[in-house]
């Protein structure tokens, strides 16, 4: 498998239309209709060309998470996060993440079972995500917060949304309570920073 910094501008153009239409596929009807063949089809490549960039369907679909969670990246930076509160501010962000992820329950499904996995391909996605999710969320943290400070919150708070997800995901929750979950932590974290 080529690295994603190693791509040329054609690899990386493929590579991007298989995530695509992985992504499509996920949406249209979950993680069973994410098959390999499919996917292939769909994005208009050979089958062996998506192998030359994911080990597994999960690996597939992590990376096809750290391309969601990058263009949250980028309406953020183009919407900064709203609250007079740090903690307020944190919630926007995640609630809006959360909000783009109810939109499409199967596609979010498909996504948090990949990332999941203890496929090694999906693992070596689980950090870009938790780095992209982490810039994300520090956007809303004070300029002057301590560094290691800034990395502890952010991933406790990338922690408790991931769990929160699965939970939903898995009907252990609603969409309510991920949000009150969120709500909570950044607050229990964030409050003193006021």
């Amino acid at each position: 498998m080529d690295s994603v910094e190693t791509l040329t501008r054609g690899q990386a153009a493929r590579r991007e239309k298989v995530i695509r239409a992985a992504l499509e596929l996920g949406a249209e009807g979950g993680y069973d209709s994410v098959q390999m063949r499919d996917v292939a089809a769909r994005a208009g490549v050979a089958l062996g060309t998506i192998y030359r960039y994911f080990s597994s369907k999960d690996h597939l679909l992590a990376a096809a998470l750290v391309v969601w969670v990058e263009d949250l990246e980028q309406r953020v930076t183009q919407r900064p996060p709203a609250g007079r509160r740090v903690a307020d501010r944190v919630v926007n962000v995640l609630r809006r993440a959360t909000r783009a992820m109810e939109s499409e329950p199967r596609l979010s499904a498909a996504l948090v079972t990949a990332i999941s996995s203890p496929d090694p391909g999906a693992a070596t996605c689980q950090g870009d995500v938790a780095a992209a999710m982490s810039r994300v969320m520090s956007r809303a943290l004070p300029d002057d917060l301590d560094p290691d400070t800034r990395v502890q919150v952010t991933r406790v708070l990338n922690f408790v949304w991931y769990g929160a997800l699965l939970g939903w995901v898995n009907g252990w929750q609603g969409t309510d309570d991920v949000g009150r979950e969120l709500t909570e932590a950044a607050h229990l974290l964030l409050d003193q920073f006021d």
